[in-house]
């Protein structure tokens, strides 16, 4: 790892934001990592030089500023996370508008996975589709706002879990392709969100519910949906899956929080570059300050100060 990890030493790095970065410990606890790529990377891409990113990322342990003053200051330059060039405006959590329209990772399959066009030669590109949405996807149930469904690689469901905020989560299946999950996630969200209130999330707010019981009800209500209404040769092969799923493991995450606001107050770098305040805790992708809370991941490709 050529990540270069800063710590007190320093008072304030620079370079474009990136998502923030954790690990949950045999505690259950997440620690986070605040991730800028310097500033040299993006014109390296944009001259197609193909630099190595890990040769430019800098990191630095969050959890440790809890209780402390930081600031975060915008540029007021954006870049794209994937071409690296100038952007006025930033879609999709970091992308500029032509890689919004060509990427495969910017398809509206990404988002809406039941739309995958992968079997009618149109995917924009086979190899993405190949490494990242025809492998195993975990349809689960989560807890943040309130009880979700939801799907992802499982290979990373702890940090997919993280990053939506959620206090438990459990795996209901499996499939072995991204279509397939979102398949029944559509079906099974005619019934049960499939969104979080990022609101209640950032409080804390929460139903008192049994997941292992909720799990249960879900996969009876499934079965019943594939014996009466079978989708063919995309449904078929998952019913073993289903019948033979008998993993009750709930997964429990505790964050690094001081104080849950009472009120949320929300940032927005692209009307006031300047977030500061004490900070209280960290939540999903969001920073929650003394003055209001901001969702890091929104504002990926933006040039940053951050002071602490």
């Amino acid at each position: 790892m050529l990540a270069k990890y800063l710590y007190n030493v320093l008072v304030s790095l620079s370079g474009n934001l990136r998502k923030l970065k954790h690990d949950l410990d045999n505690r259950s606890n997440v620690r986070y990592r605040f991730s800028l790529v310097d500033s040299k990377f993006a014109s390296l891409q944009t001259e197609a030089k193909n630099p190595n990113k890990e040769d430019y990322l800098f990191e630095t342990e969050l959890n440790d500023f809890l209780g402390k003053k930081i600031k975060i200051e915008y540029q007021d330059q954006i870049n794209c996370i994937s071409c690296g060039r100038k952007t006025n405006k930033s879609f999709n959590q970091g992308f500029c508008y032509p890689c919004l329209n060509s990427e495969a990772q910017c398809d509206v399959c990404i988002i809406k996975p039941e739309l995958c066009h992968f079997d009618q030669g149109t995917c924009r590109d086979n190899d993405f589709a190949r490494e990242y949405c025809n492998i195993n996807h975990s349809i689960y149930l989560s807890l943040t706002s309130g009880l979700k469904i939801g799907i992802t690689r499982q290979n990373q469901e702890k940090s997919r879990w993280i990053d939506q905020g959620a206090v438990q989560a459990i795996r209901i299946a499996t499939t072995n392709r991204r279509y397939h999950a979102g398949l029944i996630e559509k079906e099974l969200a005619k019934g049960m969100a499939d969104k979080t209130n990022w609101r209640m999330m950032l409080k804390n707010e929460y139903p008192d519910v049994n997941l292992k019981e909720e799990k249960a009800s879900v996969l009876e209500i499934l079965i019943d949906n594939l014996e009466k209404n079978n989708h063919g040769q995309d449904f078929t092969y998952i019913y073993d899956n289903i019948s033979k799923d008998e993993s009750q493991k709930i997964v429990t995450i505790n964050y690094p929080v001081l104080e849950y606001p009472k009120k949320i107050v929300s940032f927005n770098l692209d009307k006031d570059p300047l977030v500061e305040g004490t900070l209280m805790g960290i939540k999903g992708q969001y920073l929650i300050l003394d003055t209001g809370v901001i969702n890091l991941r929104k504002y990926a490709g933006y040039l940053l100060e951050f002071n602490y």
